[in-house]
């Protein structure tokens, strides 16, 4: 397999505000950091969607054949809604709200994280580092940036200054086109501002008071670390001063990936990223989703049904196929509708895989397949659009369906073209799960799930919820849905 099979890469840089074409800072070689959950609560589907997005990005640089480095964080201390109130610690408003222990609260939310990420056929990073993990190192790089200059201590708190990063020729709001006039104009009066110098300074360790559980001993007493700071600390551990992509959603522009550039470039003296990606928010019904006006749904709710937005459960097949019918940097709004068609066409793109191995080979072929395999990188290659992608991924189908017909001819190799295209960009680079099985297979799966159904009815007679909820997940996971009626339990793949 050649390496990176001659195509030429470009990638929409949120920096610049244009397309450009991407070369690797080390020749076949990538690094990518994409800042991951919050995990106080429940993955949201607006999450799923980012991430997915990455996904979908880390897959296709693999199969280009680059050497990829992809680190996604935790982020497990430190996140406090704004730099003011350290009440707003979201870890230690929910331990109090769940009556857990903070690393409690932690634990369970990656524990599903992962197992909604695991549903929706997401590939591992390859490096998954916490803020905890990385306390140490975020010690070191604040204290750098009080030795040259860049921070101070107030009140055992420490603090950016802005001012002082701008006085020294370097640009606090590149990333947003914002200037620091404008950001002062916006900034809000918050407990806490006069111990700062400037109000857009922020924080990269925060004093602890009594009441703050999570704690650590640091240079200027007992604190916990900043949100900004722990995405240097990692990346930089993990990926050097410089690297080649960096992504997260737009919401993180400002001030998260502002605030990151600032840091890297005042302790490193370099821009810590080539290639800035974000993708844009995830929507219902056109209005966007938020517990607080109810228009709100969880990713299990999507797959398990038994919502008041969707006629029916849908397979986590099926929502990751729609979620891609949209390029990421537009906004994706997903409704009944879209779903029930999105089914369609995902059920459509399947029959039509299912027809390759019996497709019958001529001496001559009268589709030109090499230029439309062409158009399948092309699409990928035009900054990720992986909905021209599935338009070009039906015209394929609908060559299958003509060539089914005998209405055209196809010679072995331009057939093994085809399949080998269709198939790789469905299962390798979309990330669709492929769950193609045969015959005696399909029987066999069959069986194994009716006797696991019978054990789970057997644990819900003996009131062993925990058992027979392990079965249902484990199974879902796997992309089986159970379905509990009034006839007894069916189950779908």
């Amino acid at each position: 397999m050649q390496l990176f099979k001659n195509q030429t890469l470009k990638i929409y840089n949120s920096l610049s505000g244009e397309k450009e074409i991407f070369t690797p800072i080390t020749d076949g070689t990538i690094g990518m950091y994409v800042c991951g959950p919050t995990v106080y609560s429940n993955v949201h589907l607006g999450n799923v969607r980012t991430f997915m997005s990455f996904d979908v990005i880390y897959r296709y640089l693999l199969h280009l054949n680059y050497k990829v480095r992809y680190v996604r964080n935790i982020t497990d201390a430190g996140h406090l809604t704004d730099d003011g109130d350290i009440e707003n610690d979201r870890f230690v408003k929910q331990s109090r709200l769940e009556k857990l222990e903070p690393m409690e609260v932690v634990q369970k939310y990656t524990v599903d994280f992962h197992k909604v990420l695991d549903l929706f056929n997401f590939l591992p990073p390859n490096i998954e580092p916490t803020a905890t993990g990385h306390i140490l190192e975020q010690i070191e790089l604040t204290q750098k940036l009080i030795d040259e200059g860049f921070a101070y201590e107030s009140n055992g708190s420490v603090y950016f200054d802005v001012l002082e990063y701008n006085k020294r020729g370097l640009n606090y709001g590149e990333l947003n086109n914002r200037n620091v006039e404008e950001l002062l104009a916006n900034t809000r009066d918050l407990d806490g501002q006069n111990e700062k110098k400037n109000p857009q300074d922020f924080a990269l360790w925060k004093h602890a008071t009594p009441a703050h559980i999570m704690r650590w001993n640091s240079p200027w007493g007992e604190g916990f670390p900043g949100w900004h700071l722990e995405c240097t600390a990692m990346s930089t551990k993990y990926l050097g001063e410089q690297f080649d992509i960096h992504g997260g959603g737009m919401d993180l522009k400002f001030p998260h990936h502002e605030c990151e550039i600032a840091q890297g470039k005042a302790c490193n003296g370099v821009s810590p990223v080539r290639h800035w990606m974000h993708t844009n928010m995830l929507t219902m019904n056109g209005l966007r989703m938020s517990k607080s006006t109810g228009n709100y749904i969880l990713p299990m709710e999507l797959i398990e049904g038994g919502n008041n937005f969707f006629e029916k459960p849908f397979h986590p097949n099926v929502v990751r196929f729609c979620f891609l019918q949209a390029h990421y940097r537009s906004v994706l709004d997903i409704s009944n509708d879209a779903m029930v068609a999105s089914e369609k066409g995902f059920n459509r793109l399947m029959e039509g895989l299912q027809l390759l191995n019996d497709i019958q080979t001529s001496s001559s072929s009268t589709l030109d397949i090499s230029s439309w395999s062409q158009s399948c990188y092309d699409a990928m290659n035009d900054d990720f659009n992986t909905p021209i992608l599935i338009a070009q991924l039906f015209e394929g189908i609908r060559f299958v369906n003509l060539l089914n017909d005998k209405r055209e001819s196809i010679t072995s190799a331009d057939l093994e073209l085809l399949k080998t295209t269709l198939e790789e960009f469905t299962f390798e680079v979309l990330g669709i799960r492929n769950e193609k099985s045969s015959g005696n297979n399909s029987e066999k799966l069959e069986g194994v799930v009716e006797m696991l159904i019978e054990m789970r009815n057997e644990a819900r007679a003996n009131k062993n919820w925990a058992l027979s909820d392990e079965i249902r997940d484990k199974l879902l996971a796997l992309g089986i849905q159970l379905k509990d009626g009034k006839e007894g339990t069916s189950f779908s793949v």
